[in-house]
């Protein structure tokens, strides 16, 4: 009788499917009024009900939280007020704020965007720790901004004055300004979904209203020419809103921002990328999902599909990011462009993303593959461990370094993003459909499947050990399926259930589902062996980065040439990242003897590390792990 009344409860669920269940998990319960009308094979968990356990990501999370808690909502709100001129309260009507530096000084026009990414990454940490402090500073900052947006009058909210926007419907130069405003309406959103905050959706409903009325008088020239800036994911802020509310002036704005000329030649499945902006592109594209499972439009799916597979095939280096400068590049010459600007962090933050929405529509293992790619070797490794700060760019060039913001003088849109990054660990590690839980990444965690009465706790040290243990938690027997991944980096894995090994006949690349009547104290036991690879560049044989499974291996190089303060200053005193110089010193070795027929005599792993090492000196480690040094990715390859 529990089987049937568990199945019968998630198969109710996927009915009503949407997609703060299927992607954006939060607490979600009666806030959408327009559903999703497509089937999906997979479903998120809420944020809520996953907890990371002691790990390395644990520890990135908790060095996120500290920094978010740390920054003053008063000093948040410091441009959003002084745009509005709203200071009453305060003592002699105004108060001396410390003001923040970098991208949210007041001369820099992207001003604002991180308080729109902070109310983001508040909602997640509260949804991820359920920790009371994360409510809140959300619920504090959406305060501040009512009163500004009120004291604005007709429902715009910024932190810059709304001639921006005006400039940037004109045609005239502006930087981004409906960037920065897709960051707010995210953010908003993001805090009614993740932390019930009703002020929040007051304000975004203000916002969208505010846009519809400021937009839909103009002809379609100037909306042409509106949209060749930069806009962010704003048209997917739009359809979210649509979902939530069912008011179709939001489907109207989505509509609006859609892209004609980055979309179109996606529909007809052309890589037409050229050098585009990466980081501008692909929350196109993420509209473009929103679409397809609002509407179930199948163009949208093909662009979609199209454009993340030309990205993972074509696109992609080798520790799962992308772009170099910012820009897309000619993958006929993929390895010249290994410089010093390559992978910005938004990109491959909006390539999990992406990721997500297709895992849900597909349950492909593939997915889960690049998502675990980039995940371990990117993101987790965006953070320095030392002092909590953030990258803008993964360096490719040989001798290289990584160059982190500051808690003051930077608020890069990689730091704003890095805010969410590391709240939302969780959100991937586990997915299910109305028969079962997929297992996809091997972090420690515990997620509980409150519908069906059963918990289940992930114990690991993936990937210093080959072996994830699952522990089930079951008020009474629940019949259920496990689906592990069989990742495509995997050997043929060992599968224990309570110490009898299972036959596994299923190929990498793919799940092997285990469909029995669990009950409390079961377990689960997965040896996936692991062996070095090479992965090289597609124009040059001879250049290679060497992985170990999923992990890249980076070549340690030392601190030569690297003053102290270095990694640890703004790379300038403001915006241009480019003219940073890494001082390579002109002696670095970048050759690695390899022996194809016997990998392991060229790299030898020492016993239980990930600490590899070569006969000719060389140490290896997780990229991930290479802090305050410079490192080698891509060796020359010397083929013995």
């Amino acid at each position: 009788m529990k089987q049937n009344v568990c199945t019968m409860l998630v198969c109710l669920a996927m009915a009503g499917t949407s997609l703060a269940q299927s992607v954006y998990p939060g607490q979600h319960e009666g806030k959408l009024k327009k559903e999703n009308v497509i089937e999906l094979k997979a479903e998120s968990f809420d944020l809520r009900d996953v907890r990371l356990l002691p790990s390395r990501f644990r520890d990135n999370l908790l060095r996120d939280s500290a920094w978010m808690v740390s920054i003053s909502t008063e000093r948040l709100l410091h441009s959003f007020r002084t745009n509005a001129g709203v200071y009453a309260g305060r003592e002699g009507g105004y108060m001396t704020v410390k003001k923040l530096g970098g991208w949210e000084s007041l001369d820099c026009e992207l001003r604002g965007h991180t308080t729109g990414h902070l109310l983001s990454a508040y909602g997640l940490m509260y949804a991820a720790t359920g920790s009371e402090v994360f409510k809140l500073k959300g619920d504090s900052l959406v305060s501040g901004l009512a009163e500004v947006q009120q004291a604005l009058g007709s429902g715009y909210l910024s932190a810059f004055p709304e001639e921006l926007i005006n400039r940037n419907i004109r045609g005239t130069s502006v930087w981004a300004p409906w960037y920065t405003l897709h960051k707010l309406f995210a953010g908003l959103i993001d805090q009614y979904l993740y932390a019930d905050n009703r002020q929040a959706l007051e304000v975004v409903v203000r916002m969208g209203d505010w846009a519809y009325n400021k937009l839909k008088p103009l002809d379609e020239e100037t909306r042409r020419r509106m949209i060749r800036n930069e806009f962010g994911g704003i048209n997917e802020s739009f359809y979210n809103l649509y979902a939530i509310t069912g008011d179709e002036r939001y489907e109207w704005l989505a509509r609006y921002f859609y892209h004609n000329d980055v979309i179109d030649p996606l529909k007809a499945e052309r890589d037409d990328l050229g050098t585009k902006h990466t980081n501008t592109f692909i929350p196109k594209v993420l509209a473009e999902a929103r679409n397809y499972e609002l509407n179930g439009s199948e163009d949208s799916r093909r662009a979609t599909d199209f454009f993340w597979h030309t990205m993972i095939d074509r696109h992609t280096f080798a520790p799962g990011c992308s772009s170099q400068k910012e820009h897309f590049f000619d993958p006929a010459r993929f390895s010249h462009f290994l410089n010093g600007y390559t992978g910005e962090t938004c990109c491959t933050y909006n390539m999990l993303k992406l990721s997500r929405h297709l895992f849900c529509w597909t349950g492909d293992a593939a997915v889960a593959d690049y998502y675990e790619r980039a995940l371990y070797n990117h993101i987790l490794g965006q953070q320095d461990p030392e002092s909590g700060m953030v990258c803008y760019f993964l360096p490719l060039l040989s001798g290289a370094y990584k160059v982190y913001s500051t808690p003051e003088n930077s608020f890069w849109c990689c730091v704003g993003s890095g805010f969410e990054s590391h709240a939302k660990y969780a959100e991937a590690i586990y997915y299910h459909n109305d028969r079962g839980i997929y297992i996809n990444l091997f972090i420690p965690s515990e997620v509980t499947w409150e519908e069906c009465g059963l918990t289940l706790r992930q114990e690991t040290d993936f990937p210093a050990e080959e072996t994830t243990t699952m522990t089930i938690g079951a008020e009474r027997p629940v019949q259920a399926t496990l689906y592990l991944r069989y990742p495509s980096w995997s050997g043929k894995p060992v599968i224990r259930v309570n110490g009898k090994k299972m036959a596994v006949r299923q190929q990498p690349g793919s799940y092997v589902a285990i469909d029995r009547q669990w009950q409390e104290g079961d377990q689960v036991t997965v040896h996936y062996p692991m062996q070095l690879t090479l992965e090289r560049t597609p124009d040059n044989p001879q250049k290679a980065a060497v992985l170990y499974g999923p992990v890249v291996l980076a070549g340690e190089r030392g601190t030569e040439g690297m003053e102290a303060p270095a990694p640890f200053s703004d790379p300038t005193l403001y915006n241009d990242y480019y003219t940073y110089d890494y001082h390579v010193p002109a002696d670095l070795q970048t050759t690695l003897s390899w022996d194809e027929r016997h990998p392991e005599r060229s790299v030898q792993r020492k016993d239980g590390t990930l600490e590899f090492t070569t006969p000719q000196g060389d140490v290896l480690r997780p990229l991930y792990d290479l802090h305050r040094q410079r490192y080698v990715v891509y060796w020359d390859l010397k083929l013995d």
